[in-house]
């Protein structure tokens, strides 16, 4: 099949889109992708094209021509959170969506710079961010961002949130005492050459002890100074008991300045300044690169934050203004317009069309949205006006919380880190007491070099690659699960993912897409089709149940409930005036009533009786997601075994089951039956369950690796493991895929980090160590572990 020149993916239309790029025309699978290319082409930045590594973001969600109307972005009371002004230049940093390799910095950048009124752009490809600099009196920021979106990239302001404010400062600092350190090294360094031609050319104990006082001048604010944290992390861990990696760090550097410093002063003995100086500074040169590298791993749950908008049009009082969404309070009517994005988490209250929710998901189908739906910030409107009452701001909105996951994510250890980190504790003691038996043993052989040959076994094994080999792994994993839309809720999942032998589905809303519909209505007696529906969406009100949400449409207020009494995986019991009405499986309504059920139909029935007299048969239709059988056939290549579990008792299940090829099947569970079914599986097996009702609450709770859908109840989701917030269950796979990688590097960096040491200890308590390259070696060896880790977020999925 041919692919689109510009995004790779699968041409469908034909020869209907193409672009002449060099003098050739080129297919393209959308409108979308040949306007982009198109303009490439216009502007003469056809290089682009020769130079990327990885193809273009498909734009078959090029949002809607009143989208670049980025006016809002020109507001003074906008633009003081985010624009910093200097004279007549303005400058601000932009979030950029769509940046997949260097030429697109490249492209972005020389697309900006001809542009009269732009003074300077610095596009960074690693973070997805842009430094753009212009003069407010040639050009406006909404203009600059409208030209970025032609060429096929959504930028948007960027505000920094406090938790990053924080690292950077702390950067900053680290960054000083690494900066202290190095200058202090090279003058130290100049004065130890000196003191080193001693040994071979007689040099006067005058000149031997000035190097020595200038040398000590060097090195104290270094000791002092430069490496204060790794003695405040040596004490925090000794006053709680336990040894971590510092310990050792810390002894050697105030060990080996201890003892210079009293050489120093009694011009007797040997000093070891240029050891220590050299010895911090490359240990600060490699916890300053993991400190980097951890942050580009986080970086996207930073760019979160920059999808929801900053203005708002409020309505009230019949009017519409735009004002600053932070202005904005729980229960403000706002309007949004096609194209534009939604700046809170809210409800619709009025209007029909569909939403863009690619910033969460990572799926770019619009979700069609009707009233009482509930729509998210950072969303887009594509098609027609909405309005929408707020119901959440700030830290209560999803995207905040999809950041506290990640955070809460990335922080939680998997058992073979923990392992890890007590593997560290216990090597750090082994380390100390070897270093003890190397200064006795070498104080008996050679006095003058025990000091130095210590020192070196203290620095050449210390255990940070061991401690960093699981972290830096996790993190990078967990950044790439918020890219796909999955959201790791607790600790150990990445272990468990890799575990997994036996899937369980639930059959509506994860098998199916959860979005029933009615079909055709059967009625028995005097009632009509109109008022048995009415009926049923009285008693089915106020419920998310996927069946409940079908009844919508036909709620009128004609009937008064009371008495809602609801029987998980069974139905609902109520009375409508002096009826008790009945709505569920048939032998929940009618008890007595014998219909026989027929296997492998395409549709699912459910039943309505009033006062125990069947009135009524109701057809649920309900489609199947498109990825369910994709994401059964890898399954099944991976050598899993599935089974579906569901509280459905009609032959629908077996039906959906015989199509997907899948042959353990168990229907008409309750909730009590599938945790026992769960139970049972995971005495032979590590059993994965998927669900999105309250009905699964239980069974998500009790299974090896619980997996809720995104569209689920709120009770099914605390109960997960891990969510999906884009309702594609083919994400699963991805998750599974990734912690597989993840788990394969922590491997490889715990190999590593255990394999460096074990070759350096015996060299080192050997003296073949010096300490400044026990230094070197130890800073290369934590370098390797993180650099490895990084690799993880060049998957491509």
């Amino acid at each position: 099949m041919t692919s689109c020149f510009h995004c790779n993916e699968p041409v469908l239309t034909g020869e209907q889109f193409t672009t002449v790029i060099n003098g050739q025309p080129q297919p393209m699978c959308c409108p979308g992708c040949q306007a982009v290319s198109q303009a490439i082409m216009d502007a003469g930045l056809s290089s682009y094209y020769q130079f990327r590594s990885e193809p273009g973001n498909r734009q078959t969600a090029l949002i809607p021509e009143q989208l670049s109307q980025y006016s809002a972005y020109d507001l003074p009371e906008v633009q003081q959170d985010f624009v910093h002004k200097q004279g007549a230049i303005d400058s601000t940093s932009l979030s950029i969506d769509g940046i997949t390799c260097a030429a697109c910095a490249w492209l972005i950048e020389h697309k900006l710079k001809p542009i009269a009124g732009v003074t300077n752009v610095l596009v960074n490809s690693t973070t997805q961010r842009a430094l753009v600099s212009w003069d407010s009196q040639i050009i406006q920021l909404s203009e600059i961002l409208q030209i970025i979106s032609k060429i096929g990239y959504q930028a948007a302001p960027y505000q920094v949130d406090e938790q990053e404010k924080q690292s950077k400062a702390d950067s900053r600092k680290f960054l000083l005492r690494l900066g202290l350190a190095g200058f202090a090294t090279m003058q130290v360094m100049m004065f130890a050459l000196a003191l080193y031609t001693g040994y071979f050319t007689d040099l006067d104990v005058e000149f031997r002890d000035y190097f020595r006082w200038v040398s000590l001048i060097f090195a104290t604010p270094v000791v002092l100074y430069s490496a204060q944290p790794f003695y405040f992390s040596a004490l925090r861990s000794l006053l709680s008991g336990k040894l971590n990696m510092d310990v050792s760090v810390s002894i050697a550097i105030l060990g080996a300045y201890v003892a210079s410093c009293v050489a120093t002063i009694q011009a007797n003995g040997e000093v070891y300044f240029e050891s220590v100086s050299m010895f911090t500074f490359f240990l600060l040169l490699g916890r300053y690169f993991e400190q980097t590298a951890r942050q580009k791993a986080s970086v996207s749950s930073s760019n979160l934050h920059k999808l929801v908008p900053l203005t708002a049009h409020l309505y009230r009082d019949g009017e519409i203004t735009e004002i600053a969404a932070k202005q904005l309070v729980i229960g403000d009517i706002i309007l949004v317009k096609p194209g534009e994005v939604i700046a809170a988490d809210a409800e619709v209250v009025a209007g029909l069309s569909s939403v863009n929710e690619a910033m969460l998901t990572g799926e770019q189908m619009p979700i069609g949205k009707q009233v009482s739906d509930t729509v998210y910030a950072g969303t887009i409107n594509v098609e027609q006006p909405l309005e929408v009452k707020v119901t959440a701001l700030g830290q209560d909105q999803l995207v905040a919380e999809i950041i506290r996951l990640q955070e809460l994510a990335s922080n939680n250890k998997p058992a073979i880190a923990l392992v890890a980190d007590r593997l560290a504790r216990y090597f750090s003691a082994t380390i100390l007491s070897i270093a003890a038996i190397t200064y006795c043993v070498w104080l008996f052989i050679s006095p003058d070099d025990a000091f130095w040959i210590t020192l070196s076994v203290l620095v050449a094994t210390c255990p940070c690659a061991l401690a960093l080999a699981t972290p830096t792994a996790v993190t990078c994993a967990t950044a790439i699960f918020t890219k796909l839309g999955v959201i790791p809720r607790k600790a150990g999942v990445f272990e468990k993912l890799t575990k997994i032998n036996h899937v369980v589905f639930d059959k509506t809303g994860t098998l199916t897409c959860g979005h029933l519909s009615i079909g055709e209505v059967q009625t028995f007696g005097k009632y009509s089709s109109e008022q048995v529906l009415s009926m049923a969406a009285a008693i089915e009100q106020g419920s998310l149940h996927p069946i409940a949400l079908a009844f919508k449409p036909f709620f009128d207020n004609k009937h008064f409930v009371e008495n809602v009494d609801h029987h998980i995986g069974l139905g609902i019991r109520a009375s409508i005036g002096q009826q008790q009405v009945c709505i569920g499986t048939v032998q929940f309504v009618t008890p007595e009533t014998n219909i026989a059920a027929s296997k492998a139909i395409e549709s699912q029935w459910i039943y309505l009786s009033i006062d125990n007299n069947l009135v009524a048969k109701i057809e649920m239709l309900d489609e199947l997601r498109v990825d369910s059988l994709a994401t059964v056939n890898v399954l099944k290549a991976a050598n899993i075994t599935l089974s579906i579990a569901s509280g459905d008792n009609s032959g629908h299940v077996e039906f959906l089951a015989s199509k997907l090829g899948i042959s353990d099947v168990h229907s008409g569970l309750s909730p009590q039956d599938k945790l026992a079914l769960v139970n049972q599986l995971q005495q032979q097996v590590n059993v994965a369950m998927f669900g999105d009702g309250i009905n699964d609450a239980p069974v998500l709770a009790g299974a090896n690796l619980s997996v809720a859908m995104g569209s689920g109840s709120a009770i099914a989701k605390n109960s997960a493991d891990l969510i999906l917030l884009g309702d594609h269950l083919s994400r699963f796979n991805d998750a599974i895929f990734v912690a597989k990688q993840a788990q394969r590097i922590i491997h490889q960096n715990l190999l590593w980090a255990f394999a460096y040491n074990m070759i350096i200890l015996p060299l080192a308590v050997t003296g073949h160590v010096a300490p400044y390259i026990a230094a070197i070696g130890m800073s290369v060896s934590s370098l390797i572990v993180v650099s490895n880790s990084l690799r993880l977020l060049r998957i491509k999925l």
